[in-house]
């Protein structure tokens, strides 16, 4: 009697109760999951870390996903197979996606063929698991959310990290005076290295005073934050009449004078991802795309940890001072 072909397994991360990095569990026996209907399955070379991952994995994110599961959406690899109705990829290509359907801490996942894109061979797979959830963070709250203009300024806080470094590149290719903060010199120098025109430690107890005369007599037009709950109050002083801060990040609560809005009109506007619809989506993909091409977007890529030590950079990615480019996992 012939036998029923057995599906094959993969090591994966699974999470099956919200908590601390300790709940992030690697198994080896995972099924190898099998794209539908306008998806495809990656083999996974990279993956990139983001710091909304671990909010996700606390419990205490605002979108919950099912237990258990397999944390992780920026991944970078090659097609293994394709669903039905799948014409733009074949197997072979060497793709990236920011959003997997199956997770992407994992050796393979699934991925909507409408959220993966062509990783072109001037990147490497590290590189392409840093492009996803920074670069259309960063296009997004420059752009689509914060307005920006050529010849405007931008203050980009905490600009070290992956989307940091996305908004300083995207924002000096698109003709804005580009200022960055880090909180070690190699982070600054970093920052020097991707885009920014200026760069300042916010380790410096005279930082802002020293951004304020570097954009004197009007103040930043726009702000890129990503420790809103540290910087929110400092960053209302340091914006132009009509500024505004872009949340990127935050982890707590902090209190601000509302009044201090008033006295520019400026805005203090939320960004997520997760709410942009698919011509914003598209939108982004497009810019990030033509970076790619025309050169001036390279993801620098950070600390890098094998699958096994997946709760050591969850760990790290929180508590480590000085980011220094995207954290990523190597499969």
């Amino acid at each position: 009697v012939a036998m029923a072909a057995t599906r094959s397994v993969m090591r994966a991360v699974r999470v099956f109760e919200f908590g601390g990095p300790e709940v992030l569990k690697l198994q080896s026996d995972v099924l190898v999951p099998v794209p539908k209907e306008n998806q495809v399955l990656i083999k996974v070379h990279a993956c990139g870390v983001n710091p909304v991952e671990t909010y996700i994995r606390s419990g205490t994110y605002a979108r919950k996903p099912a237990l258990p599961y397999t944390p992780g959406s920026d991944v970078a690899g090659v097609i293994e197979s394709v669903g039905e109705r799948v014409t733009a990829f074949k197997k072979g290509d060497r793709v990236f996606t920011l959003e997997t359907v199956s997770g992407g801490y994992a050796e393979y996942a699934v991925a909507a063929a409408n959220r993966v894109f062509p990783l072109p061979d001037k990147l490497d797979f590290r590189q392409g698991a840093a492009i996803g959830v920074p670069y259309f963070t960063a296009y997004r709250a420059l752009f689509q959310k914060g307005r920006a203009k050529a010849g405007e300024s931008v203050l980009v806080h905490g600009a070290s990290g992956g989307v940091g470094l996305a908004a300083c590149q995207i924002a000096r290719a698109c003709g804005l005076k580009v200022l960055g903060t880090a909180g070690t010199e190699e982070g600054m120098n970093v920052i020097l290295r991707n885009g920014a025109h200026q760069a300042f430690n916010h380790r410096d107890p005279n930082y802002t005073e020293r951004i304020k005369a570097c954009t004197a007599p009007g103040g930043v037009d726009i702000i890129i934050e990503m420790l809103s709950n540290v910087n929110l109050d400092a960053d209302l002083q340091l914006l132009s009449c009509a500024g505004r801060v872009m949340v990127v990040g935050c982890r707590g609560r902090i209190e601000i004078n509302p009044r201090d809005t008033m006295s520019k009109e400026s805005s203090i506007i939320g960004v997520s991802l997760f709410l942009a619809t698919e011509e914003e989506r598209r939108e982004c993909a497009t810019a990030v795309l033509d970076g790619i091409e025309a050169g001036w977007l390279k993801p620098v890529v950070g600390l890098e940890y094998p699958l096994e030590k997946v709760a050591q950079a969850h760990e790290d990615i929180i508590c480590s001072s000085g980011a220094r480019g995207k954290m990523v996992l190597l499969l």
